[in-house]
């Protein structure tokens, strides 16, 4: 593999990835995934897929779990290991308060990449963005307190996250999937390309990415999808579409939903709180949304009571859908009925 005319160290594993997306599926019938994972006490696996600033890296350093890792990972019939040996980080405002793990992992041994410092004082300016929105950190996963050693774990998935950061502000913070919706949703890869993840973006703009990483895939979306529904039903693993992005409005209008309140959200997930949680329907993409989680205040669960304008609301989310509708056209020709109806619903 020979990679040129780059200054983004990550062509390199992105580029490994590209090829492990071949050999794992192709070769031996495992699944490769563009995610993070993590694990619990009791050995459970949480699976975590997003695009660059969804999430993936900072919602899986949990402190009350074990990293397993952040990126790059494969699903075996033994369980989930990790492709890599350590974390590529994003650095841009990057702060102890929000994320201690990383901040702290950032030490002799770790590389940054495109940060701009003092160099009197050599302190970091992780607020810069003179180069790039795209600054980065490369360092050994086991600088991360609770990694998992080796990167390895037996036990299965117990819960899928689709991580997404929608900039219309209409989806949910957090709604429960069918197997059909998450297969939907993960062929669809929805989110937003932000600032700090893409060159020349300054504000967010909707994307989508099958299976949360197209420009890795060689195969057709459906065989991957095919081999996470298999897997997701053999194990009993349930799906969840979290919404990173903003509330009470599009970018410019709400606001991007607090760290905290993801991280409540994942906590309820962990603890089985969001399984036996009441739902109500959200229509038009058809989700189940919970009506109450312990950490998060219940008015922001529901897009539609967040908005102050409701024509501006039906609108943006019937636009958003619109757009899902004519994407998903891209895979229809190998998508099951099932996964076709599992889509959104202009009426």
């Amino acid at each position: 593999m020979v990679i040129l005319g780059t200054e983004y160290a990550g062509e390199m594993k992105k580029g490994v990835f590209t090829v492990m997306h071949y050999i794992m599926p192709v070769k031996h019938n495992v699944l490769s995934l563009h995610s993070s994972a993590n694990e619990g006490e009791g050995g459970d696996v949480s699976v975590f897929f997003g695009l660059s600033g969804t999430g993936k890296t900072t919602l899986s350093a949990d402190p009350k779990r074990y990293l397993i890792g952040d990126d790059e990972h494969c699903w075996s019939d033994d369980g989930i290991f990790n492709i890599e040996g350590g974390c590529y980080a994003k650095c841009i405002g990057l702060s102890p308060e929000k994320e201690p793990e990383i901040y702290n992992a950032i030490r002799f041994g770790s590389v940054l990449e495109n940060v701009v410092y003092d160099r009197h004082t050599r302190e970091v300016n992780y607020d810069d963005s003179t180069l790039t929105e795209n600054t980065r950190c490369a360092y050994p996963i086991e600088y991360i307190p609770n990694a998992k050693l080796p990167c390895i774990s037996s036990g299965h998935p117990k819960n899928i996250v689709l991580l997404t950061c929608d900039a219309y502000g209409v989806l949910p913070p957090v709604s429960k999937l069918s197997p059909s919706q998450a297969m939907y949703h993960f062929i669809s890869g929805y989110t937003a390309k932000i600032a700090g993840t893409e060159e020349g973006v300054t504000e967010p703009e909707a994307t989508f990415s099958a299976c949360f990483g197209q420009p890795f895939l060689v195969l057709h979306p459906a065989r991957y999808a095919k081999m996470l529904a298999e897997k997701m039903q053999q194990h009993s693993a349930d799906a969840w579409l979290i919404n990173t992005g903003w509330i009470g409005g599009a970018y410019g209008i709400g606001q991007r939903i607090k760290l905290k309140y993801t991280r409540a959200i994942l906590d309820a997930i962990h603890s089985g709180e969001l399984t036996k949680a009441e739902y109500e329907s959200y229509d038009v993409f058809n989700l189940n949304v919970p009506k109450s989680c312990t950490g998060v205040p219940s008015e922001i669960l529901n897009p539609s009571r967040t908005w102050k304008s409701e024509d501006g609301f039906k609108n943006t989310r019937n636009s958003l859908a619109d757009s899902f509708i004519k994407n998903f056209k891209n895979y229809e020709d190998q998508a099951t009925s099932e996964i076709l109806s599992a889509g959104p619903i202009i009426s």
